[in-house]
């Protein structure tokens, strides 16, 4: 609920705004819009077969919702590391330099993070690697278990955590690291607080907010990259169901930050939001108010 709610207000606001926007923004348009296609897309049967203490489905469902972890996944990691180095580019270049990085470019680029992630979702359909259930049984994943089974599960499994994970995130930290090393030395120049320039505070803010977001994913998904590994190198049994399941559930808790964090960083999206609450609050009312009289579950949902 939280995802779905937080998500479709991003997606409210950058639709309202979309002569507005920025280039770097449509990145968060495009995570907004990875994180919203993972709850609609899983969550609704990874909760159905909670409720029946087994997974549903069989095996077409089973590959299907792997199929989707794993594009909305690999989408979102691909879309932090591009936004990652977006703004390692703005920061380091000058004024005209980081105007070169148009909507059109960006839209490239979103299109590519788009065709690289289903490339990668389909391999295991085509032939290499496998997806199956995970050890808790009411989920499915890429078949981590194949890593020593045989040479496919191998070689697909080390090429998707190097291509998938491991450079990404490296990428990621060092951008990070470049532009606070950059703003540091920005700041020291500057002897007087009151003299720094607003576009340089708020190029701040914006880094931060982009850090949170991805200090933010990438430990959701820490412990369930751990749990992972150990069923690599262990068998699967050798792991309490739970002690498998609370990080799935911490990794898929990562679709619901962002907009909070938008939220507390952004002045432009809170005011946006409280618009819509508004807008959402006024239809509410005038349609209580305009059937109270007829309608009595109305006058209960009016007060």
């Amino acid at each position: 609920i939280l995802t779905i709610l937080g998500n479709s207000a991003v997606l409210a606001t950058a639709v309202k705004r979309s002569s507005l926007l920025k280039s770097p923004e449509l990145l968060t348009v495009n995570l907004a819009v990875a994180d919203i296609g993972m709850a609609l897309s899983m969550y609704p049967l990874a909760i159905a077969s909670a409720w029946n203490h087994a997974w549903l489905g069989g095996d077409t469902s089973c590959v299907y919702y792997a199929l989707m972890g794993f594009l909305f996944g690999v989408c979102s990691m691909m879309t932090l590391c591009a936004m990652a180095v977006i703004r390692f580019l703005v920061t380091n270049s000058s004024k005209s330099n980081s105007n070169k990085i148009t909507k059109n470019t960006v839209c490239i680029l979103i299109a590519f993070i788009w065709l690289y992630s289903l490339l990668w979702a389909i391999l295991p359909l085509v032939g290499w690697g496998y997806y199956g259930p995970e050890p808790f049984g009411i989920s499915c994943t890429i078949a981590w278990s194949k890593f020593h089974n045989s040479s496919n599960g191998f070689s697909f499994i080390l090429s998707m955590f190097l291509l998938c994970t491991v450079l990404p995130a490296l990428t990621i930290v060092a951008c990070y690291l470049g532009i606070a090393w950059k703003v540091h030395k920005a700041y020291q120049e500057i002897q007087n607080i009151d003299r720094i320039p607003n576009a340089a505070k708020l190029e701040k803010k914006l880094t931060l907010m982009a850090v949170l977001i991805s200090v933010g994913f990438l430990s959701s998904w820490t412990p369930y990259a751990a749990a992972s590994f150990w069923s690599i190198f262990n068998s699967s049994e050798s792991l309490q169901p739970v002690v498998t399941l609370l990080p799935c559930l911490f990794a898929k808790s990562s679709t619901a930050y962002n907009p909070f964090i938008y939220y507390v960083f952004s002045k432009t999206f809170r005011c946006e939001v409280r618009k819509l609450q508004c807008c959402w609050g006024w239809r509410l009312h005038y349609f209580s108010s305009d059937n109270s009289a007829e309608n009595p579950v109305s006058t209960m949902w009016s007060g």
